[in-house]
């Protein structure tokens, strides 16, 4: 932040923190009666339907950006980055410092 401040003496700096997370249908299991002893052998159709919500919080006053996006990729996240900057206004006056959590 001292950076920021040093380089852009004007421009005001937020600090913002970010991490997206996977939501959707798991498997689904199914009970089956059977005789004792004996092994069911049941078909279930494993599928499995995710979305990503990409949230976007500032700690010091509470507010929330969020995106709900398909998957989670290099491409998808750039968009998420845009929107976000786009959102808040991000330009030579208004910096914005974004926390990610460094997964791959």
């Amino acid at each position: 932040m001292k950076q920021i401040h040093r380089k852009h003496p004007q421009a005001s700096v937020e600090v913002w923190a970010m991490d997206e997370h996977r939501i959707g249908l798991k498997l689904i299991l199914r009970r089956v009666w059977v005789r004792k002893g004996s092994h069911p052998c049941i078909r279930v159709q494993q599928r499995y339907e995710w979305i990503s919500l990409y949230g976007f919080v500032h700690p010091h006053s509470g507010r929330t950006e969020w995106l709900i996006l398909p998957t989670v990729d290099i491409e998808t996240m750039n968009l998420a980055l845009a929107h976000f900057a786009q959102a808040m206004g991000a330009s030579h006056d208004k910096h914005i410092v974004l926390v990610l959590d460094q997964a791959g």
